[in-house]
């Protein structure tokens, strides 16, 4: 699909979604929607910040820049950009060509697979969300029809409205992440995965560790998955993932505990007893010190918040405009 190069007449209607609670269940994953929003062709800048989930921008026309990860990506027209929680980020429109947007953010968290044959269309999500992972498209796909029959829910509610935003939201999870991840990563891969007999073991124990990180994982555990000493699979995670299986752990639990605060699709949230021990936590006292050392702020806190962190405009200060 070429990129079109009208701007959508009534695109701003999209913000009035971000009230309505959409959270749906998708490929292995709960994604809880969490605000959508609209920038209109005019100069603008939004400044270095960051989130605790995951924000998707869609560029209409115009040009600028997406800076994130030390680095700088040229933005125009059809372009598609993620940022993914922890990434520092920011987004500056040109003056005399700025940029019109779509933009909209969710959280992520894997549900526990207890079994291979539970974990079907998960790859592709687990891919999208993994660090490292491409941040740009140029191959947007459906996604803007996706966002013009949103925008028309949200201008004019129809009959079965909720049940038609949680169809289009899910579509629009997968769609965003087949055009990230690219065509390889949209077909089933022979498991276990392609690579050598090392990276398959690496492979296995993040998936062991994603796939159980509600309960207690001990090394032992993690060593039984791929037949190898504990001596050798720390050696042989540490290698492959850059730190070792318990920190690996820990920050998975906790950025799937911020994840869960933010959640609002539900009528009553997830208290944070309910919350601790479904990310491995059966103490809730550790928890929240372990989600305060990591976070910064304890979990009521964080709840309290937006789940987003500004590091300031040109004199320090929080910019007015943001995503």
């Amino acid at each position: 699909m070429t990129p079109r190069s009208g701007v959508p007449g009534n695109g701003r209607a999209i913000e009035s979604l971000t009230p309505v609670r959409v959270g749906v269940d998708v490929a292995g994953h709960r994604a809880e929607f969490l605000y959508w929003g609209f920038y209109e062709p005019r100069p603008w800048r939004n400044y270095l910040h960051t989130h605790s989930f995951f924000e998707i921008c869609y560029a209409y026309t115009g040009q600028g820049v997406f800076r994130t990860g030390g680095r700088e990506y040229p933005v125009d027209a059809g372009t598609l950009f993620v940022a993914r929680p922890g990434d520092v980020h920011e987004i500056v429109s040109t003056d005399d060509d700025p940029l019109c947007v779509h933009f909209w953010s969710y959280t992520l968290v894997p549900t526990p697979a207890r079994r291979r044959d539970q974990a079907a269309g998960r790859e592709l999500l687990d891919q999208f969300a993994a660090p490292g992972a491409p941040v740009v498209s140029r191959t947007a796909g459906p996604i803007p029809a996706v966002l013009d029959l949103l925008v028309g829910e949200a201008a004019a509610p129809g009959a079965a409205y909720g049940e038609v935003l949680s169809g289009l939201a899910g579509v629009l999870v997968v769609d965003t992440a087949r055009a990230v991840v690219g065509e390889s990563g949209t077909r089933p891969r022979p498991d276990p995965a392609s690579g050598s007999r090392e990276e398959q073991a690496a492979a296995r124990m993040v998936r062991y560790l994603q796939d159980n990180f509600d309960r207690a994982v001990a090394v032992r555990d993690v060593a039984a998955q791929v037949h190898l000493s504990e001596r050798q699979v720390s050696r042989l995670f540490r290698a492959f993932t850059g730190t070792t299986i318990h920190a690996f752990l820990v920050r998975l639990r906790l950025e799937i505990a911020a994840q869960r605060l933010l959640e609002r699709s539900a009528a009553e949230p997830p208290s944070l007893t309910e919350i601790a021990r479904a990310c491995g936590y059966p103490d809730v006292r550790h928890f929240t010190t372990a989600f305060r050392r990591h976070w910064g702020v304890p979990p009521g806190a964080f709840r309290g918040g937006t789940g987003t962190a500004h590091l300031g405009g040109p004199d320090g200060d929080e910019p007015a405009a943001t995503t």
